[in-house]
């Protein structure tokens, strides 16, 4: 019964107002917000641990509220795994022991995940004989992220579980975030307010401020729109590009990955041509030139034309945004504003950018990763 996920939800508790009604498929869903903006008590209308004022939430053909026709599924009847923030594992259990426990919640005339394929899912193998208290945070949340899975829920509601870790942590887990994404087939909520996160796993972005809906859609294309503030805001913002391995350079050390905006030169990409990968371009780390720029050392320049420009005022920053059209894509500049107005910056422009610094994540679907390490996303590279 897994599938799209459709939710509209009216709420108030104390003098805060939630107001939200979105409709995603199968895949990841990322609620983004800043903190206060409505992300948790979203996430808990889903999962059935608040009952809303009014509200519907569908999954595939499965209706768990509909407050007009007085359906309120509980919270045990939903099969939906929650990961909180913290692990919360049983500190006196043994890693296999905490696994099995999600066992006794699984419907046993229902198929799913065996333990032997959510271990290797999770690489916990080398740590089902030790306890809770001798793991990193990471491998908590792993373990975490197992228990849920061997539920077997129809949905897993993950709120912001990264949040607690360093960036050594939070690098060990992505990897394995990204392999359940493409792996499992189950359709995953995704609480967060980073926009790296979101970049890198979601596939639908919902994103909130102050209790309110403000913007959903597909995640690539939500992520160049300048006038979602949340996210503008953001010294991660940016753009998502989709990419291809096309060509290796052995004497340069290179790789060519082709994308809807042009081809981007890395330094060398251990991953066969054709493998899939997905590239991330900060807004921070794109230029703008009004001619192909000469006695450049940056490789990577792509021939653009200006879709919109940033109006002033975003909280007196010295900075604006500008929307490229880059082929079949979109990117993001940002800018100072005495820059924009320099260059005599108007709509329709055309203008070349040129990429500082990228990022990629390799596709699952096209490389497999080795054991033990999932493949994510690579430092950024100078190109």
């Amino acid at each position: 019964m897994t599938g799209a996920l459709s939710v509209a939800v009216e709420h108030a508790q104390g003098d805060f107002h939630l107001s939200a009604s979105f409709s995603a498929p199968a895949g990841v869903t990322a609620l983004f917000g800043r903190s206060g903006s409505g992300k948790t008590t979203l996430v808990n209308v889903i999962g059935g641990l608040l009952r809303p004022r009014s509200g519907r939430v569908v999954l595939g053909n499965a209706t768990l509220l509909d407050t007009e026709r007085g359906i309120f599924v509980p919270p045990h009847r939903r099969r939906i795994g929650y990961v909180f923030q913290e692990a919360r594992l049983f500190p006196h259990l043994s890693v296999r022991q905490n696994l099995a426990f999600g066992r006794w919640f699984a419907p046993r005339h229902e198929g799913g995940l065996a333990t032997e394929a959510v271990v290797a899912l999770l690489g916990l193998a080398p740590l089902l004989g030790r306890r809770p208290g001798g793991l990193s945070g990471g491998e908590r949340q792993r373990v975490a992220i197992g228990r849920a899975l061997l539920a077997k829920p129809r949905l897993l509601l993950m709120d912001e579980p990264l949040a607690s870790l360093d960036e050594t942590r939070k690098a060990e887990i992505l990897p394995f975030i990204e392999r359940l994404r493409d792996e499992a087939g189950i359709p995953i909520v995704y609480v967060s307010h980073s926009v790296p996160e979101v970049a890198r796993l979601a596939d639908t972005l919902v994103v909130l401020e102050g209790g309110r809906l403000v913007a959903a859609g597909e995640a690539a294309e939500m992520l160049g729109r300048l006038d979602v503030a949340p996210l503008g805001l953001s010294r991660d913002a940016g753009a998502v590009l989709p990419g291809r391995i096309v060509g290796h350079d052995a004497g340069y050390g290179l790789t060519t990955v082709a994308t809807p905006a042009g081809p981007l030169h890395l330094p060398r990409v251990a991953l066969p041509e054709g493998a899939t990968v997905r590239i991330q371009v900060l807004a921070r780390d794109v230029m703008l030139s009004l001619r192909r720029p000469e006695g450049l050392s940056a490789l990577n320049v792509l021939e653009a034309r200006v879709a919109e420009i940033m109006p002033d005022g975003r909280e007196g920053g010295a900075a604006t945004d500008i929307r490229l059209r880059c082929g079949g894509a979109a990117l993001v500049a940002r800018i100072t504003r005495k820059s924009r107005d320099g260059l005599g910056l108007q709509v329709g422009d055309a203008v070349f950018a040129v990429v500082k610094t990228v990022a990629f994540e390799a596709a699952p679907e096209s490389h497999g990763p080795s054991e033990g390490e999932p493949a994510g996303l690579r430092p950024a590279w100078r190109a």
